[in-house]
């Protein structure tokens, strides 16, 4: 196999290609001018989407990794865009999502003496990735590649950084080959030992018959499952156990879609906005089953009476999150699919509890505190009909607020990786970019993006991004004029004292989007939104974005609300 002098630039290309990467999502400067001159020539082999923020890069590759399953892609330059990347990046790396960002940055002999634009970026993501590299030998440039792309998609997904020197970049080297550099011996032993790592079996058949013994002798076993349970495709294997055990199952807000919202046992969202239904389910469980969950506080509230009654199984793939916020009696390591699937062959097909028809009573007892509401234009009204207008097969995308949480509550997820939101960090501007890379990983998929008008003036100019690009995403503003979530604090817990949420003065967001050359439509009432839906379904049938702005009352709040500090069971309806 020939073998031929390339710049670390070609490389770099090279080696994004033989990794499957087939779209990048970035803005060109002067420390990335060779990177860029490369994707220029080879245009033809790998997508560059130009963005208006560097930030909404990062959203954008962590979108195309979580509904896809595949590794995204982001590339800024050195300093600013660099540091612009990080909010993207720590969005990821609390919500697991596989992403490789690459910088640039001065040239080696320049670095750590204040130079233009220089930030040791490598610093400055340390907390929020699995890894990072400053590439300091172009000849290591293929290897270093290799490797973190294995450490971004192995174990626990998350995001990584490679930072590369402008002269790394224009440096030669002869290219070798992943397939010549492993004949050779040269793919790098780290590289083959993380390889091996993430394919070994982590847990053993005694880990697997006490987690069944456990399971068998349950006789109020709840399933509460989160992120982990979308990543590692175990979807079936989760409704298989309810199934057999009748026991229901409760989502985290990143467990969403890891089964089917209308699953006759799903009792869905769990947590400070949960249902009646699963926050009162975990509460009298004899037994929780956290499914690549990491008991996060939004999901447990007052930790020492959360579950109480509840012995705790783990299982998840990162030790770390075992103990850590809830004492477990007994866990298991590894990829949870793989995990379900042995514990499944341990048990009967049919296994005999307590919970009788409690759960549909409870499921019953839910849907009368959300009811729907006759007149004017409500939440819930607004993404049901959204729901029914876009099909069970679309992804959907949230940003970050009350909108969120509605959409969490009420729109019919029945997919895994279809529910797209900033869990962990909580980013407002997440949503738009994430949805134009969720758009652009699944072509087929109708995309929604729910987001508020708090949140689209943070990511408003991503507008000229899935315009430019032909990207059609339905874009549902909910607009209440104010920061919704953060106004119905302090109206339950400040006695209305609402400092700085009032929003005053915005945009007219239809013209905003026009002036894009996306399609925008105004509702105020059921009739106007529905209307509304069918004109925008034109303009997503022709391949271009639309945006439907629903007026809707500021005082409305996203309920049930667990008040902090208090156990999950005594919610605010």
């Amino acid at each position: 196999m020939s073998q031929r002098n390339y710049s670390g630039a070609r490389i770099l290309i090279e080696a994004l290609v033989e990794e499957g990467v087939d779209t990048v999502f970035g803005i060109p400067g002067g420390q990335v001018l060779q990177i860029y001159d490369e994707l220029y020539k080879h245009r033809d082999r790998i997508r560059h989407i130009l963005v208006s923020h560097e930030q909404h890069a990062a959203h954008a590759a962590d979108g195309y990794a979580r509904s896809s399953g595949r590794t995204g892609v982001c590339i800024a330059t050195s300093g600013p865009g660099a540091t612009n990347l990080v909010t993207g990046i720590a969005a990821a790396y609390m919500d697991s999502s596989p992403v490789v960002a690459i910088t640039g940055n001065a040239p080696l002999h320049l670095l750590g003496k204040d130079s233009f634009q220089e930030v040791d970026i490598a610093g400055v993501t340390m907390p929020v990735v699995k890894h990072n590299w400053i590439v300091k030998d172009v000849g290591e440039l293929a290897e270093i590649v290799r490797e973190a792309f294995i450490v971004a998609r192995s174990g626990r997904p998350g995001p990584v950084l490679i930072d590369i020197p402008s002269d790394i970049c224009a440096a030669k080297t002869k290219w070798k080959p992943a397939v010549l550099a492993a004949w050779e011996g040269v793919l790098g032993a780290r590289a083959l030992r993380l390889t091996d790592r993430s394919e070994r079996i982590t847990f053993s058949g005694a880990d697997i018959d006490r987690a069944a013994e456990m399971i068998r002798s349950a006789r109020r076993p709840l399933i509460y499952a989160g992120g982990g349970a979308n990543a590692s495709g175990a979807s079936g294997e989760l409704v298989e156990l309810s199934t057999r055990l009748r026991a229901p199952v409760a989502l985290s807000l990143m467990g969403i879609g890891a089964v089917p919202r209308d699953y006759r046992l799903c009792t869905g969202l769990i947590g400070m906005h949960g249902t009646a239904a699963s926050n009162k389910a975990v509460q009298k469980a004899d037994l929780v089953v956290a499914a690549g969950a990491r008991f996060s506080d939004r999901v447990t509230s007052r930790a020492d009476h959360f579950a109480r009654n509840a012995k705790i199984l783990h299982l998840d793939i990162d030790p770390a999150e075992v103990n850590k916020n809830i004492p477990s009696d007994f866990c298991v390591i590894g990829d949870l699919k793989k995990i379900l699937g042995a514990v499944l062959e341990k048990l009967p097909q049919s296994a005999e509890t307590m919970w009788g028809g409690e759960i549909e009573k409870l499921r019953e007892s839910d849907a009368r505190h959300s009811a729907k509401r006759d007149g004017g234009l409500h939440p819930r009204f607004i993404v049901e009909e959204t729901a029914e207008k876009t099909g069970a097969g679309a992804i959907v995308v949230t940003d970050v607020g009350q909108h969120q949480m509605w959409a969490a509550r009420y729109y019919p997820v029945a997919r895994p990786r279809s529910f797209i939101t900033s869990g962990g960090l909580g980013a407002m501007g997440f949503g738009l970019g994430a949805a134009a890379g969720a758009k652009l990983a699944n072509p087929k998929r109708p995309v929604v993006l729910f987001t508020g008008d708090g949140s689209f003036r943070m990511n408003s100019c991503e507008l000229s991004t899935i315009s430019r690009y032909g990207i059609p995403v339905l874009i549902v503003m909910i607009n209440n004029g104010v920061l919704g979530m953060v106004r119905q604090w302090q109206k339950l817990f400040c006695g209305n004292a609402f400092s700085e949420t009032d929003l005053g003065k915005t945009p007219d967001f239809p013209v905003l989007a026009s002036a894009y050359g996306i399609s925008a439509f105004r509702a105020k009432t059921p009739e106007e939104f529905s209307d509304a839906l069918d004109r925008a379904a034109l303009h997503l049938a022709e391949g271009r974005s639309a945006l439907v702005e629903a007026i809707i009352d500021k005082n409305e709040m996203a309920l049930p609300m667990v008040p902090g500090g208090r156990p999950v069971d005594e919610q605010i309806f």
